[in-house]
C-alpha cells in the first residue's frame, strides 16, 4: 500500500502537469497504455476463465466503472480547476467512507483504537495540506473542482467494497486486462466528444508521452494489481486508510520536483498521519496479541 500511494501521488502530480490535455483523453490513452501492457500477459488466461467473467457480469462491470474507468477520469477533470492539494485533502475523506460503507456491505468490526486511527489519519492529513491551519479548512478556496472529486470519493470506495466481495474470483492480471478493455469502450465515445467540441489534441509532445507513460504504467497497471492484492489481506478499510498517506508523499514529490518548501506544519503532519494508519492497521492486532496474553 505504501507503493500503491507513492504511484497514486504521481498520478495526481502527473495530471496536474499534463492537464492541458481534457480529462476524458488523458484516462483513455493511460488505461491504453496499460491494455497494451497486459494484453500478452493475460488474454490466455482471460479466454480460461471465461465462464467465471459471465458468470459474475454485473459485480464485475459496476467494479470496473467505479474503479477503473471514472475514478481517475474524476481525478483528472477535477485538476482543471482546483490544485493537487486540494484533490489531496478531498481523496482523505476516501478512507472513512470506505469504513463506513464495510461496516454495513462487508460488516467489518473496528475496535475502538482503530476508528480512532481513522480519525487521526484524517486530521493529519488535512493538516498537511492546510499548512497547520486546520480550523480554517472551510475558508479554502474551493470551486467546481473539488465537486468533481467527490464522484472520485464515492467511486473508490464503491471500488474498494466491490474488490473485497468479488476479486478474489478472478485472476488477478486477467481481471485488469477485462476492466481496461471494457474502461476503453466506454471512454471512446467520450473522447470523441471532447476532440469535437475541444478540437484534437497535440499527443505527439515529449512531454505529453512521458506523462501518459508513467500513467499507464505505474497508476493504471502496478498500483491496481498492489491494491487488489492489499485489499485481500488487509481489508477495504484498511487499505483504503493508507490512501491519507497521499496529501504526504503528494507533498514530498512537489518539494523534489516542483521546488515547493516542506514546512514545520508538513513534518508535524506527517507524523500525525503515520501515526493513525499504523493504529488503525496494527491497533486490532495488538489488542488481541495483549488479551491473548492475558488469557
Amino acid at each position: 500500500m505504501i507503493l500503491v500511494v507513492i504511484f497514486y501521488s504521481g498520478n495526481i502530480l502527473v495530471g496536474k502537469a499534463i492537464n492541458e490535455l481534457p480529462p476524458f483523453t488523458i484516462a483513455f490513452f493511460r488505461l491504453l497504455i496499460a491494455f497494451m501492457i497486459v494484453l500478452p500477459i493475460a488474454w490466455k488466461k482471460t479466454w480460461i476463465n471465461r465462464g467465471v467473467f459471465f458468470e459474475y457480469k454485473w459485480p464485475f462491470l459496476w467494479m470496473t466503472l467505479a474503479g477503473v474507468t471514472f475514478f481517475n477520469t474524476f481525478i483528472y477533470g477535477s485538476l482543471q480547476f482546483t490544485t493537487s492539494s486540494n484533490v489531496a485533502v478531498l481523496e482523505t475523506i476516501i478512507p472513512a467512507l470506505t469504513v463506513i460503507l464495510s461496516a454495513f456491505v462487508l460488516k467489518e468490526r473496528l475496535l475502538n483504537v482503530q476508528w480512532f486511527g481513522v480519525i487521526l489519519s484524517v486530521m493529519g492529513a488535512i493538516w498537511v495540506v492546510v499548512d497547520g491551519r486546520l480550523f480554517q479548512l472551510a475558508s479554502m478556496d474551493w470551486n467546481i473542482g473539488d465537486g468533481i472529486m467527490i464522484g472520485a470519493i464515492i467511486s473508490w470506495s464503491v471500488y474498494s467494497i466491490l474488490v473485497k466481495m468479488y476479486m478474489y474470483r478472478f485472476p488477478p492480471f486477467a481481471a485488469l486486462f477485462v476492466m481496461t478493455g471494457i474502461s476503453l469502450l466506454v471512454l471512446l465515445p467520450f473522447v470523441v466528444g471532447e476532440w469535437l467540441i475541444f478540437g484534437v489534441p497535440e499527443l505527439f509532445q515529449t512531454d505529453l508521452i512521458t506523462g501518459l507513460l508513467y500513467l499507464g504504467i505505474f497508476p493504471s497497471f502496478v498500483a491496481l494489481i498492489l491494491f487488489n492484492r492489499a485489499v485481500d489481506k488487509l481489508g477495504a478499510s484498511q487499505s483504503s486508510v493508507f490512501l491519507n498517506l497521499l496529501p504526504v508523499f503528494t507533498m514530498i514529490g512537489a518539494y523534489v520536483w516542483l521546488g515547493e518548501e516542506i514546512t514545520t506544519m508538513h513534518i508535524t503532519g506527517t507524523a500525525i498521519v503515520i501515526l493513525g494508519v499504523t493504529l488503525t492497521t496494527q491497533g486490532g492486532k495488538f489488542i488481541k496479541r495483549k488479551n491473548t496474553e492475558t488469557t
